[in-house]
């Protein structure tokens, strides 16, 4: 599928790298990702594109299964997210609880 982006077109390759290696022994937390990755910096349209790129089926939500490996959506280095880290992640940015991030919901979390 020509124009799909990629990680890589909206991130620098070295953020994206020194987040992943923080969280390689950290429990994930979610807001701080964003910050070192620099998404929390972005506008809430760039922000959505991660969201487009992280929709793995293109649901037009995250569902668990799909942030179970969202550090994998960075790059193909990072690691699958503990069940406990993933639900804490859903948790997070679930405002309405329907058990999935939508681009409004993520878009909030990075930014809030």
């Amino acid at each position: 599928m020509a124009g799909k982006l990629t990680m890589l077109d909206l991130l620098k390759a070295e953020d994206i790298k020194k987040s992943l290696e923080f969280f390689a022994g950290e429990a994930f937390d979610p807001k701080k990702f964003f910050e070192i990755v620099g998404l929390r910096a972005m506008s809430a349209e760039d922000v959505k594109k991660v969201f487009q790129v992280l929709d793995v089926d293109g649901s037009g939500f995250i569902e668990e299964e799909e942030l179970k490996y969202v550090l994998q959506g960075f790059s193909k280095e990072g690691r699958e997210l503990t069940d406990a880290e993933t639900k804490a992640f859903l948790t997070a940015a679930d405002k309405d609880g329907d058990g999935k991030i939508g681009i409004d919901e993520f878009e909030v979390l990075v930014h809030e």
